[in-house]
């Protein structure tokens, strides 16, 4: 059998919260028609629409190929429109479709849900100490943003 303390590792206990809230947020969004993957594409076009299919990528730390079946989907369900890049031809651009609108407050509010329930008890310092704890591990482990 195979053993290891699970109990002390940091990336154990990142890795196992972030499944846990991600499931939990597509329940959270079951009635929406989307899924917090494609939330985060959302919300990366809610930041700076018109982006390309690399840059999104980047964003959202995944393989172009993965964030293609995401598009693909999202393309499908109308959620998101794709335009050839003014610049390259080659370079697709990624717009949130005009649909998205009536959905998003509705998006918003199970990602409001989900926030309180997730830190529920704990207080304004514990939530700035993870702030800051989760910021640093990301730039131990070479995130620029």
């Amino acid at each position: 059998m195979i053993e290891y303390d699970f109990d002390k590792s940091v990336s154990y206990w990142v890795g196992i919260t972030t499944h846990i809230f991600e499931q939990a947020m597509n329940n959270e969004l079951a009635g929406t028609g989307v899924t917090f993957r494609q939330v985060q594409v959302l919300a990366c076009l809610a930041l700076s629409d018109g982006q390309c299919q690399a840059e999104l990528a980047k964003l959202l730390h995944v393989a172009p190929p993965t964030l293609v079946r995401i598009l693909d989907r999202m393309e499908r369900d109308g959620w998101i429109e794709r335009h050839p890049s003014p610049e390259d031809r080659r370079k697709k651009v990624i717009s949130a479709a005009d649909e998205v609108r009536g959905k998003w407050s509705e998006i918003i509010a199970c990602g409001e849900r989900m926030e309180k329930r997730a830190t529920a008890g704990l207080s304004r310092s514990e939530l700035k100490m993870l702030q800051q704890t989760l910021a640093k591990i990301r730039r131990n482990l070479g995130d620029e943003s």
